[in-house]
């Protein structure tokens, strides 16, 4: 449970994190009584890193977003069944051309300040994200929006996006070209009063911040480790919210989390593959798939070893996924590519249709000998006869594991020619070093914003956030571009092909396994949401 790392029917996510529209229904049944005197009125949690931010433009990372969903809500949400339900907004319409969307929203819809939201709101948040003075994470979502793509590079204001306030409850959005997963976009509101409020104090705190969604947070100070969730009395749907209070605090280790749960001091634990295999069957174990890729990405705009071409391929074909993926955790499966598990086009599956259909597929296959002749050639071309690099990742437990892993890999494959150095840090560290493009090799993790390919692949093109390191390939930016405008389903899966072939061939990243997650959640708690690889507690209850 990682995280990093970016619909208008996605108030699911956030504006600011990159998980998402991956749905897994793991409730229990909700036929228990709900009679508020048979229920509690708190929970404890847990999660495996730090918070970021609670800034909606600004979020990165898995732990922040979970926050998000349920202290923000934007204009939809995301049930457990994968379908978009009402957030804010009580309904929509778009034109007969799918340029122009008119979202209509709850006129008792309120901030936890007791402010109105407003289809302002709304605005504020879309030009402020993409206004380059706030650098944030997630301006390539909205590239679709009249003049997004001017306002990113400067050459327009904020105040020429093509989104506006018709009236105080009516949204309006103008887009460039439609696109076909326009509707699992979204974007959570913000509140102009706040932001100037705290000004650069804004979300980085509990208290440097408002919210419009079931909970609150409290308690977090911007660095420690526990905090909570507390209930939103001025929520729309307050009265619908079951629990007062979700106590969360950081476990790193999974023996200590599934200590607590033991203890009775956590309503859920996270599990380690040998737990995972000894909790089965037990009472209480669940199983939570997320539409997640974990990765390694190469720093190949500062690094010179690591431009080269023949040395990424090497790395990725020295490493057997099916071995790590079942040392770091038992619900894992392979990942031989980035996009992730539950991306679909039209109904079909993309990353079915990618082992079908790509070639050249070996450079994502475990072959000891092949990844030492091409380590062998990638030496010769770099003129050198040893590699030295760092492979950075989180401190978390699971993180040390695969990072161990690697090390252990690749330098028994290549013996004394290359020298993997390990460094682990915290989260918060590790992608502020990314994002300065101070790193060589990262462990890290993406979680879809939408269950589109694209949602994945277009975060590797050419002067995207999460393209750490610069890599640039011309034919993979063309694919593209001409998939985000191409509305027939079988052409537009031809072209994300074409972009995810330039993808396997050329490495710029690797691909390591997708992530499931084994829990033991005790089966007192029901209606426990999770979608886009992270909990929602909105309908969450637990029993006496």
């Amino acid at each position: 449970m990682k995280k990093e790392l970016k619909t208008l029917t996605r108030s699911l996510l956030v504006m600011g994190t990159v998980f998402t529209l991956s749905a897994c229904s793991n409730s229990n049944s909700s036929s228990q009584s709900t009679n508020t005197k048979d229920l509690k009125k708190s929970m404890s949690w847990m999660t495996t890193s730090e918070i970021q931010t609670l800034d909606q433009s600004k979020m990165v990372d898995t732990t922040s977003g979970e926050q998000a969903k349920n202290v923000y809500e934007g204009l939809y949400r995301q049930a457990n069944n994968g379908k978009v339900v009402p957030g804010v907004a009580y309904k929509s319409k778009t034109s007969k051309d799918g340029l122009t969307w008119t979202f209509y929203l709850r006129k008792n819809a309120k901030w936890s300040n007791g402010d109105d939201v407003t289809a302002n709101d709304f605005v504020y948040s879309l030009r402020r994200t993409l206004d380059p003075k706030t650098q944030s994470q997630q301006q390539n979502h909205f590239s679709s929006v009249k003049n997004a793509n001017a306002v990113v590079s400067g050459k327009k204001q904020p105040s020429s996006l093509g989104v506006e306030a018709k009236d105080k409850h009516t949204l309006v959005v103008h887009l460039d070209h439609p696109v076909p997963y326009f509707k699992q976009l979204n974007w959570n509101p913000v509140n102009q009063k706040a932001v100037e409020k705290y000004g650069k104090k804004y979300g980085t705190a509990s208290k440097y911040s408002v919210y419009n969604g079931a909970f609150v947070s409290e308690g977090w100070s911007g660095t420690n480790l526990t905090w909570k969730l507390k209930k939103n009395k001025y929520y729309w749907d307050a009265k619908n919210v079951k629990l007062d209070t979700v106590n969360y605090s950081v476990q790193k280790t999974p023996s200590t989390d599934y200590n607590l749960y033991q203890g009775n001091k956590l309503d859920g634990a996270y599990l380690d593959t040998q737990a995972s295999k000894q909790l089965k069957n037990q009472p209480g174990y669940r199983v939570f798939k997320l539409d997640r890729t974990e990765y390694l990405t190469y720093n190949v705009s500062k690094n010179k070893d690591l431009a080269n071409v023949n040395l990424r391929r090497a790395f990725s074909m020295a490493l057997n996924r099916k071995q790590l993926a079942n040392t770091v955790g038992g619900a894992n499966t392979v990942a031989t590519e980035f996009t992730g598990p539950q991306e679909n086009v039209n109904n079909q599956n993309f990353n079915e249709y990618s082992r079908k259909n790509l070639k050249n597929q070996q450079y994502t296959s475990f072959d000891k000998a092949e990844a030492k002749k091409l380590f062998n050639q990638a030496l010769k071309e770099l003129g050198k006869s040893k590699v030295t690099l760092t492979l950075g990742g989180d401190d978390d437990d699971v993180s040390k594991k695969v990072m161990e892993y690697v090390q252990s890999q690749l330098e028994d494959t290549f013996g004394s020619k290359l020298t993997l150095n390990v460094r682990s840090m915290p989260k918060t560290t590790r992608v502020s070093n990314m994002l300065n493009g101070d790193y060589d090799v990262d462990f890290t993790g993406l979680t879809t914003d939408y269950n589109d390919p694209y949602a994945m692949l277009s975060v590797m093109m050419k002067g995207q956030n999460y393209n750490f390191g610069k890599w640039d390939n011309a034919a993979y930016n063309t694919a593209l571009e001409k998939s985000d405008k191409e509305m027939n389903a079988n052409k537009r899966m031809k072209y994300l092909l074409e972009a995810a072939q330039v993808l396997n061939d050329q490495q710029p990243l690797t691909p390591l396994y997708h992530d499931g997650q084994a829990w033991m959640v005790r089966e007192s708690v029901h209606n426990l949401g999770f979608n886009g690889g992270s909990f929602d507690f909105k309908n969450t209850y637990v029993t006496k």
